[in-house]
């Protein structure tokens, strides 16, 4: 008898046949996120829960005493309670790797255009101006040859180093809980402390997971070593940065701009002072946002599921659950 399971968003058809051959399926049907207690209300004979970023804790396994793995389209996990899954025996799987060149290419994205302005010079023109004969007002700051620093140097750290160093001649730094020597060898970047890597770099990217240990990891004093020149990227998570502290950064000019991709909350506020300022990209946390990604993530989730479900090893079954 094949094993139910739910699924709380929309996939693509593909990834849907392959689970249905393997699974009987439940499913929510409409392209608005699925309400929490709707969710609590169906999950209740499901051995297998695919989603992204739902809250698995001790309310949803209680209501799911049957669930034996959640499948999660996404690389970061926080959404996971590990030890209320642990003491449930539900295991826990995500989506790594498959992502890394299409994040890295919106982070390069976020660089590129936050140093030559596109978005504010992109609304300028389309407001029918054009640049005055002296055109410094509208300078930018050029990316290569700069000192690119990188706050967690994990797989799409990696490859963010790789485009810098070979496609804009970069002097690449990073941080990270531990060294990576095949990195510097490989890459030709070189270990820093926080603080040198903070104010040595003309662009600071920030890729750390969220964790206890990097929740706020930039505040007041991180951007106050920082160059009034610097542009800080975030593609990672919005509560690695103390939100607050990179506005007053911005207003009062300690930093010269920003490039972000993820906010302290989501979606972020209308009000959020950051929507108004024209030195700060914005993007709606889009980073594995095209096509071919996140079927490829769906793709990876689904495999996962169907392994662990028929008492096998998830192709990424997280340290956690190992």
């Amino acid at each position: 008898m094949k094993p139910g399971i739910f699924i709380d968003r929309r996939i693509p058809a593909e990834v849907e046949a392959y689970l249905a051959e393997h699974c009987v399926i439940d499913k929510w049907e409409h392209t608005d996120p699925i309400p929490r207690e709707t969710l609590l209300s169906r999950i209740g004979e499901a051995e297998g829960l695919l989603t992204s970023g739902t809250k698995i804790n001790n309310e949803l396994l209680e209501h799911a005493p049957g669930l034996k793995v959640v499948s999660s389209i996404s690389v970061g996990y926080n959404h996971f309670d590990i030890p209320a899954m642990k003491q449930r025996g539900v295991i826990g799987t995500n989506t790594p790797d498959v992502l890394n060149d299409t994040v890295a290419d919106l982070v390069f994205a976020l660089i590129l255009g936050s140093a030559r302005r596109v978005a504010e010079l992109d609304h300028y023109v389309k407001e029918g101006l054009w640049k005055p004969e002296n055109g410094e007002k509208w300078f930018g700051t050029d990316v290569h040859h700069a000192t690119l620093g990188i706050i967690g140097m994990g797989r799409i750290g990696e490859t963010i180093a790789r485009r810098a160093k070979y496609g804009f001649d970069m002097d690449v730094i990073y941080h990270n809980r531990s060294r990576k020597p095949e990195a510097e060898e490989q890459l030709g970047v070189r270990y820093e402390s926080m603080d040198k890597l903070l104010s040595e770099s003309d662009f600071i990217v920030l890729m750390a997971p969220l964790t206890p240990q990097t929740e706020g990891l930039i505040g007041r004093s991180e951007f106050n070593l920082m160059k009034k020149t610097a542009i800080f990227i975030n593609a990672s998570r919005g509560q690695t940065v103390d939100e607050q502290a990179l506005i007053e950064a911005l207003k009062e000019g300690v930093i010269s701009g920003a490039g972000l991709d993820v906010y302290q909350k989501e979606p972020v506020d209308v009000s959020n002072p950051l929507l108004q300022m024209p030195n700060v990209l914005t993007l709606p946390h889009i980073g594995s946002a095209t096509a071919k990604t996140r079927f490829e993530m769906a793709m990876l989730a689904a495999r996962n599921l169907v392994a662990a479900l028929q008492g096998g090893t998830p192709p990424q079954l997280l340290n956690e659950f190992k």
